[in-house]
């Protein structure tokens, strides 16, 4: 049973013999059942049913109906992807997640501020495995799931005409700023853009579709693992003061640098060289 396994003192290997076993039909009746078991069981094994879906790739769907998250519209990792998509809005075509370190890390990332605006859910992953476990699982009952930290995007039916429409004319407006950018940046960012991902806060950062998250690069060499150097896409919001400033500016090389540091302090990371970033600031302010 669900409750004398949360009691056990081993934790199950995540082998490919394992970890599909872990709960049998019996357990997942009793756990629908009893959702206080399920989620005392889940507090203690939930790691390891999300390395199954890469140790026991086979059984990946099955699995995938057990995980819980934390959601935008609940901090306890409750929410099931059935759950999620029970309640997406009439339009929506993903599943939208975000990986971070901490809960409060996910939560105010700039990068939800467009779903927030919009009222869309957006799934709250802190685990450490996550990132990892979300390499074999692309999708869920043939919905995709996208992370809003990666790609442009592209909410499709969720954005109007005229939001699209003012997007491409801010893009055509800030091609000159946006290749000074480029140009002051061209160390850190593989690109910069503007966004319409953002609406409070002046940029943030994002991979390309296919890439490598800086969190999950910054993971593998805290582990003492081999990754490669990952060049983020700057994204700023050409609405935000701070952006607006930098046309002209005569500090133009110190507030990009400023700018593309904060986007990455925002989203757990630090900058390459913290005492730089100070000096910038500090002579800004003076």
């Amino acid at each position: 049973m669900l409750e004398d396994l949360a009691k056990s003192d081993k934790l199950p290997e995540p082998s490919t013999e394992g970890v599909t076993d872990v709960l049998s039909e019996e357990e997942k009746a009793e756990a629908k059942a009893n959702a206080g078991k399920f989620t005392k069981f889940y507090a203690e094994f939930g790691a390891v049913l999300k390395e199954g879906l890469g140790e026991d790739y086979a059984n990946k769907d099955r699995l995938a109906k057990l995980l819980r998250f934390a959601s935008t519209t609940s901090d306890t990792v409750s929410v099931g992807f059935a759950d999620y998509k029970a309640r997406m809005k009439e339009g929506q075509e993903a599943i939208y997640y975000i990986t971070a370190d901490t809960l409060a890390g996910a939560k105010n990332s700039p990068q939800l501020e467009i779903f927030k605006k919009k009222g869309i859910e957006v799934l709250l992953m802190t685990d450490r495995v996550d990132e990892w476990a979300l390499n074999y699982l692309h999708e869920f009952d043939g919905t995709p799931l996208q992370s809003v930290a990666k790609g442009a995007v592209d909410l499709g039916k969720l954005q109007d005409e005229t939001e699209k429409k003012a997007a491409e004319e801010a893009a055509e407006a800030f091609k000159p700023l946006l290749a000074k950018l480029k140009e002051a940046l061209k160390d850190k960012a593989e690109d910069v853009r503007v966004t319409t991902r953002l609406v409070d806060s002046p940029a943030c950062l994002v991979v390309q579709d296919h890439g490598m998250s800086t969190q999950l690069a910054r993971m593998l060499k805290q582990a003492g693992q081999a990754a490669p150097e990952v060049k983020p896409v700057l994204e700023v919001n050409a609405e935000h003061p701070l952006v607006k400033k930098l046309d002209g500016s005569v500090h133009f090389n110190e507030l990009a640098h400023i700018l593309f540091d904060q986007a990455l302090l925002a989203e757990g990371g630090l900058p390459a060289d913290p005492a730089a970033y100070v000096k910038r600031v500090n002579a800004l302010l003076v």
